[in-house]
């Protein structure tokens, strides 16, 4: 009898296998296939035509079939059709993956990240098509480090040339201050950067003046590129009259560290008259420096 409905595809993803027949003898009960199927349902069992029960009828061990009764005598009136077997690969097509039909421990810590990711924490990310790892380092944006520093007690300014402020530095220590990133680290007067970028030096500075004439006072920006010479960036310039009085100002300037190592920064001051004094305190800023890094160089 022809074989009715679609055909199995054999030559793309299935294989038929041909059947096989025995005869009976009426006690002999385990008879051996050509090919050992996976499971009792791989095959179908007939006997005198009749169709026999995988879940009772027979079981199956290796090329082994063994029936739980022996079939009754007769020739070739046993028959064994196997089933199609998948011996091919179905291309997926690229719209169908989804993300619902992932599993969910796809990715190996499954607990969320609950703070800024580590520089060296790696994202996936497309090149050109190609995908690719990426330390959070080289893709992070927005401002990363901001410090402050200030003078901790006042500076006499006793030299009326341009002068290292080389003592008193401290960082910030009140409560409620927030320092972001690493920070700047200092060494008589000396500020190394902790990291390359362009960064944004902004100085404030107090004056106080006690003497009996006009003064002037101001404080620079210096900075270098190669660890040895300085250039002074920004001055700012304050005068007060006669007598106790105060003024304060500000400088600012953006600097390009592309070298932890050889640019550095540091500040100085300059005062027309003697005992002009530059105010610090260590509880709170008066002579003071922030510095924030704006982003890469």
């Amino acid at each position: 009898m022809a074989y009715l409905g679609t055909p199995i595809d054999t030559t793309n993803q299935f294989q038929s296998l041909q059947g096989k027949r025995f005869s009976g003898n009426g006690s002999t009960t385990a008879f051996t296939l050509d090919i050992a199927p996976s499971s009792v349902f791989d095959i179908e069992v007939f006997v005198e035509n009749v169709r026999q029960d995988p879940n009772s009828a027979y079981s199956i061990s290796g090329t082994t079939l063994t029936f739980s009764a022996a079939p009754p005598s007769g020739t070739n009136n046993i028959y064994v059709i196997h089933q199609a077997k998948a011996v091919g690969t179905i291309d997926v097509p690229a719209s169908g993956v989804v993300p619902a039909s992932l599993a969910s421990n796809i990715i190996s810590g499954q607990t969320e990240l609950a703070a800024t990711p580590a520089d060296t924490d790696e994202f996936l990310i497309s090149d050109a098509g190609t995908i690719k790892r990426v330390d959070y380092s080289l893709i992070k944006t927005g401002i990363t480090m901001a410090d402050q520093w200030r003078l901790t007690a006042d500076n006499s300014m006793s030299s009326s040339d341009f002068n290292d402020i080389t003592s008193n530095w401290e960082r910030n220590d009140n409560s409620g201050f927030g320092q972001l990133g690493t920070g700047m680290t200092e060494s008589s007067g000396i500020f190394t950067f902790p990291s390359t970028g362009i960064y944004l030096i902004k100085l404030v500075f107090s004056l106080k003046t006690g003497v009996s004439a006009d003064a002037a006072a101001s404080v620079s920006i210096s900075t270098t590129t190669d660890n040895s010479s300085y250039t002074r960036q920004t001055d700012t310039y304050e005068s007060a009259e006669a007598g106790t009085k105060y003024a304060t100002g500000v400088a600012d300037f953006i600097f390009d560290v592309t070298s932890t190592s050889t640019h550095k920064a540091k500040f100085q001051y300059y005062r027309s008259q003697s005992g002009t004094i530059m105010r610090g305190s260590t509880a709170l800023n008066i002579t003071h420096v922030t510095f924030i890094r704006l982003g890469d160089t």
